[in-house]
């Protein structure tokens, strides 16, 4: 038997005990519906019918103090709760042995002060029980509200119990002070009751059945009394207030038997009024019809008029307090500038749209819009200029949107909009394309025509989106991508844009093997020794298939995923290498050329990274050449000069690689260690059939000789292209025309050929 099967057997015997005794309590609904018994079978049955309850619940709660992983201020809570659990067991007992003794006990019996005096410990429990952090102006509201409500109780309960109690002639003084001290008690009960509601204290759903135990008592309670004192009649066991105090009963046997089946201390929710913030009002509202319900008899003049004026003047209050609290929260929730909604109230939207199941004809999103060239008009044009872009983006954002949609900015120019109840996902995808046009409408501002677009991303809640800052990173992600890919547009998330899953992914990719490195051949044009090739890294995904490094490196350099990537490439390229020289006499000579990306760079260990990479794979410097992209060569620092020239005095070569694509200025050929230039394969294409083509390329070979570099062309794809940069003077080429990038066994093969240095004509 496992260890799992061996934790369930004692909650399985705790549970099936607990509904055992709600089944033995449950003779008293038996009674109830069939008017079983005369009154002292009824009562016989009554007490006889509480025990196991109260006793289960005596027990579980002792247990729960003991074992139950409480803090410290709950267990003081559940210890106060346990005395009032001992003290029912107690008067239950001695009620049946009241019941054998002959005639029934004088009132308020031994039994009733035992069950009176179980209720201060109820309270004391209530309001110890954990509850949310609040500032001292949130408790001091709390504390009003709750006084409202006692208030409006406490005039119910004078006008039907307590009042008429006190006017009772010959009543003797101990049963006048018990029959007051009960509802006093419930009324107390009652605070504490609304307090623990209103703090929204959470133990789970344990606080939920407690709550429920002390309403049913106190409405039991007071059902009993206000028919003895109003009516003089008294109800037999058996009837419905003896069913409610059952139903109560069993309710804080649940409470206990929940909260002992929690893991660890409770946590308090987030403090907020909820669903019970109509409290004080009912309150209020209570209070005056009992008023005007006591004052119906009297004249208009002067009595009445003055409470019908009281009545109005309370509901006037309540109104206008009504209206602030609604002022107070549109204006807690609106931005400002725009009218529309601010971070927090975007916050609680995205808090009720997780919330909501994941349904297949339901869907809910949140768009994540950032506007592009928005800072340009802030700066050339002032603040004011960048206002009345952002009020007309509001006004976009409120004729595209439906009626129960959110639209709210975040700060600065990033806006969101949460929409929930979608039909189908297409749907959201039709509010973001819309906003992306209605945002590409100017902005007149004065005599100035200002123009922005959006970037928007679009993140769907799904089963991957278990909190709101899951879903915002999901918008937020999909939005990037759209600025990367050239601004206005929108798209929609998907896993393969989520950063940090990428990142992770990419990592693994180099810890679990599943990168390859292809070599392509470098080959003299003109014949001769001097054959070199260039490693490129692939990526052998486990569900994609063999991914080129366009469809990962630059996310990589981005992330910073380049740098062990780039790493892991040298070592196998130059692992691969040696073993070629090893096997082949003829490979001595072979050039490694392996691509340095800007992130490698400028690492402050690359040197001895290098270093120790040779030495591992026995992979001579002089035959090693690093290409370097323009951006690595455009404005150097001094470590990056210092870090190549370290290089260079090892004897590896430094090659910059797609030349003339960027901005690199001539200057840094000459003072940097430069050893190779690759001449990009757009200078390439056409210099077989276009003069200009011709000219440009022969210029970029001429500027290399000018500077003593050797020269690679890149991309030849036919034996015409490779005849011109020949005549040209371009020393090496590669390309599909020479030969196909390459595992590292078939590039071994062609090694021993005949004939590769010249190529395939």
């Amino acid at each position: 038997m496992g260890m799992a099967e061996l934790r369930a057997r004692p909650s399985r015997l705790r549970t099936a005990s607990v509904w055992g005794s709600g089944a033995v309590l449950g003779v008293i609904l038996v009674q109830y519906g069939t008017g079983w018994g005369s009154d002292a079978q009824a009562r016989a049955v009554n007490d006889l019918a509480y025990l196991p309850v109260v006793l289960l619940t005596a027990v579980l709660g002792l247990r729960l103090i003991r074992e139950g992983g409480l803090d410290r201020r709950e267990r003081r809570a559940w210890t106060l709760l346990e005395v009032a659990f001992l003290c029912q067991v107690a008067a239950h007992v001695v009620a049946l042995v009241q019941m054998l003794r002959p005639g029934l006990p004088a009132y308020p019996s031994v039994s009733d002060c035992l069950y009176l005096a179980a209720i201060p410990f109820v309270i004391a429990g209530l309001l110890l029980l954990p509850a949310a952090r609040r500032s001292g102006a949130e408790r001091v509201k709390l504390l009003i509200d709750s006084l409202i409500v006692v208030g409006g109780a406490c005039m119910a309960l004078w006008y039907v119990e307590i009042g008429p109690l006190l006017r009772t002639s010959g009543i003797d003084p101990l049963v006048l002070a018990f029959s007051t001290a009960v509802p006093v008690a419930d009324l107390l009960l009652v605070w504490a009751l609304i307090m623990l509601l209103l703090r929204r204290s959470s133990a789970g759903a344990a606080v939920g059945l407690l709550g429920g135990a002390m309403a049913l008592k106190v409405v039991a309670d007071s059902t009993y009394a206000i028919a003895y004192v109003q009516f003089g009649f008294a109800f037999r066991p058996g009837s419905w207030p003896y069913l409610l105090w059952a139903a109560g009963s069993f309710l804080m046997l649940l409470a206990v038997h929940r909260r002992l089946g929690q893991d660890g201390p409770a946590r308090a929710e987030r403090p907020g009024r909820g669903r019970l913030g109509w409290l004080p009002y009912g309150a209020v509202a209570l209070a005056s019809g009992l008023l005007a319900f006591a004052a119906r008899e009297q004249s208009l003049f002067p009595l009445g008029g003055m409470i019908i004026g009281a009545i109005a003047i309370t509901a006037l209050v309540i109104i206008r307090q009504m209206y602030a609290q609604r002022e107070s929260r549109r204006l807690a929730v609106t931005d400002p500038l725009t009218g529309l909604s601010n971070r927090a109230l975007i916050t609680e939207r995205l808090a009720e749209l997780v919330r909501q199941p994941v349904r297949d004809d339901r869907h809910g999103a949140v768009l994540l819009i950032d506007l592009d060239r928005f800072k340009p008009i802030n700066d050339a044009h002032g603040h004011e200029a960048g206002d009345a872009v952002l009020k007309a983006v509001a006004v976009a954002l409120r004729k595209v949107i439906r009626s129960g949609d959110t639209a709210g900015r975040l700060g600065g120019d990033e806006f969101a909009v949460v929409l929930p109840g979608l039909p189908t996902r297409a749907a959201a995808e039709g509010v973001a394309q819309r906003l992306v046009d209605a945002l590409r409408t100017p902005v007149i501002f004065g005599e100035l025509l200002l123009s922005v677009e959006a970037s928007i991303g679009v993140a769907f809640h799904d089963e991957t989106t278990a909190d709101t800052e899951q879903l915002i990173a999901h918008a937020d992600a999909a939005m990037y991508a759209v600025k990367r890919q050239g601004r206005g547009h929108f798209r929609v998330y998907s896993p393969e844009l989520d950063t940090r899953a990428r990142d992770a992914e990419l990592r693994r990719a180099v810890d679990n093997d599943e990168l390859v490195v292809h070599f392509q051949p470098v080959v003299p044009l003109s014949g001769g020794p001097g054959l070199g090739v260039e490693a490129l890294v692939r990526w052998n995904h486990p569900v994609r298939g063999l991914l080129m490094p366009g469809a990962f490196i630059d996310f990589a350099e981005e992330t910073g995923a380049v740098v062990p990537i780039g790493e892991w490439v040298l070592r196998e390229s130059c692992r691969q290498a040696a073993g070629w020289r090893a096997a082949n006499p003829d490979a001595e000579r072979l050039r490694l050329s392996v691509n340095l990306s800007a992130r490698q760079v400028v690492q402050p260990t690359l040197v001895e990274t290098i270093r120790d990479i040779l030495a591992e794979t026995g992979f001579p410097a002089d035959r090693l050449v690093l290409e370097l992209t323009e951006s690595v060569i455009l404005q150097p620092s001094e470590q990056t000069v210092a870090r190549l020239n370290a290089l260079r005095e090892m004897g590896i070569g430094i090659s910059v690689d797609d030349f003339g694509t960027g901005y690199a200025a001539l200057s840094y050929l000459r003072s940097l260690p430069v050893t190779v230039l690759k001449i990009d394969r757009s200078f390439v294409a056409g210099i077989d059939t276009d003069p200009d083509a011709y000219a440009v390329a022969e210029a970029l070979v001429r500027l290399a000789q000018a500077y003593k570099l050797q020269v690679v062309a890149e991309g030849i794809e036919t034996a015409a292209q490779r005849s011109c940069l020949a005549d040209m003077g371009c020393g090496y080429g590669q390309g599909y025309h020479i030969a196909r990038p390459m595992p590292g066994d078939a590039l071994a093969e062609l090694l021993v050929s005949a004939g590769l240095g010249h190529g395939r004509q």
